[in-house]
């Protein structure tokens, strides 16, 4: 028996007026693509030269407030109060405004300093302003470390961790949760806490940040391919399957109830496209029922009678990619990452290894300069 296609909706749908193609397709598009490339710009995060709308990723960490000092009459980082280091950091989120895609965010990592023996909350000033100019914040990630630098204060705790801020300008940008989730191997929605232990580093920059953190940054947050007639990221195409992870008990149990009663694929996909609806508080929430055809509803009564209260399992079962969408214009490019404070590099040489292009911009790049822009239009 054949679902009706409502019954197919437990997948995600693909986006309308763009086609769909599979794995293999993608893969041959990637090898018609010329390798990925890293540009270095001499320039100002305030001010990057970069085009309108042309970038899919930002990862950064700038300068944390009154930490290093780079004696540079530009540099960010040594203004006098924090509300003017949180000014500082608005003209760049106002610039990369203008360059990122509609599709695009920023995965801005930052910390905060004690000053007078005080925490001064630089991180929230940061989110308080940049909600106030139209930024969503979509995560605070806390990125933990098993150690750090000494600490010589004998009433408080050495800190261990620092925050990793996810900003969009619009809810339907990037996000890829399914690959990056694979990636982790620990869940649907691994969560907001990153294990991340720095990296040892002897070059003379002061603070590098891992690349472990950059790769999950941009499997998140930056498409392999964009369209360079559109701008439209390929995103994934996925549907369920009915396997579930047998080292849990219920959806152990669940599976043997289904093989039991010899539930079909379209008695799985019944399920899945219902959802929760009829359990407990999910009422107040889903009303999937009321939405699927006569046959998906008798369909899903039928695996209820069968699997009881391990009807919901079925709901969290595998997805496997069945491919990715494709606007039909034919001219892919590959997904650009920006590091507007790239110091020594980390960001793009991550995103190249990746498979992204990548460009950096910095007061005093210590990568091979490539590129350079003209000087700021407005003095500091």
């Amino acid at each position: 028996m054949t679902l009706a296609p409502e019954a197919r909706h437990a997948k995600p749908d693909t986006p309308r007026n763009l086609s769909m193609v599979g794995i293999s397709a993608l893969e041959d598009w990637e090898q018609s693509l010329s390798p990925a490339t890293a540009r270095v710009i001499t320039g100002d995060a305030r001010d990057t030269g970069l085009p309108d709308d042309s970038v899919d990723l930002i990862v950064t960490s700038p300068p944390y407030w009154q930490k290093r000092d780079y004696e540079h009459q530009d540099q960010i980082g040594q203004e006098s109060t924090p509300q003017a280091y949180v000014e500082s950091m608005m003209e760049c989120l106002d610039e990369w405004k203008r360059v990122l895609r509609p599709t695009g965010s920023i995965f801005l990592n930052v910390g905060d300093t004690y000053y007078n023996r005080s925490l001064m909350g630089i991180p929230g000033l940061l989110e308080f302003d940049a909600v106030q100019r139209g930024w969503l914040i979509r995560n605070r990630i806390i990125w933990t470390k098993d150690g750090g630098m000494p600490e010589p204060a004998k009433n408080r705790l050495a800190n261990r961790h620092e925050y990793i801020i996810h900003l969009a300008l619009k809810p339907n940008y990037y996000y890829d949760l399914f690959g990056y989730a694979e990636y982790m191997g620990n869940g649907a929605n691994p969560g907001d806490v990153w294990k991340i232990n720095p990296e040892r580093n002897m070059g003379s920059h002061l603070a590098p940040y891992p690349q472990e953190l950059v790769r999950r940054s941009i499997m998140l947050g930056c498409p392999p391919q964009v369209c360079l007639t559109c701008n439209k990221p390929r995103t994934r195409v996925f549907e369920r399957t009915r396997e579930l992870d047998p080292n849990r008990p219920q959806a152990k149990r669940a599976m043997e109830l289904a093989d039991a009663a010899r539930l079909t694929d379209d008695h799985i996909r019944a399920i899945q496209a219902t959802g929760v609806s009829d359990v407990g508080k999910a009422t107040k929430f889903q009303n999937g029922t009321g939405r699927n055809s006569k046959e998906v509803q008798r369909l899903a009564a039928e695996a209820k009678a069968a699997l009881g209260g391990y009807f919901r399992e079925f709901t969290f079962a595998k997805k496997v990619t069945t491919g990715w969408t494709d606007c039909g214009h034919g001219t892919p490019a590959r997904g650009i990452v920006l590091d507007p404070f790239m110091g020594t590099g980390t960001t793009l040489k991550t995103a190249q290894e990746m498979g992204r292009d990548a460009v950096g911009v910095d007061l005093l790049p210590l990568m091979e300069e490539r590129e350079v822009p003209a000087p700021r239009t407005s003095a500091k």
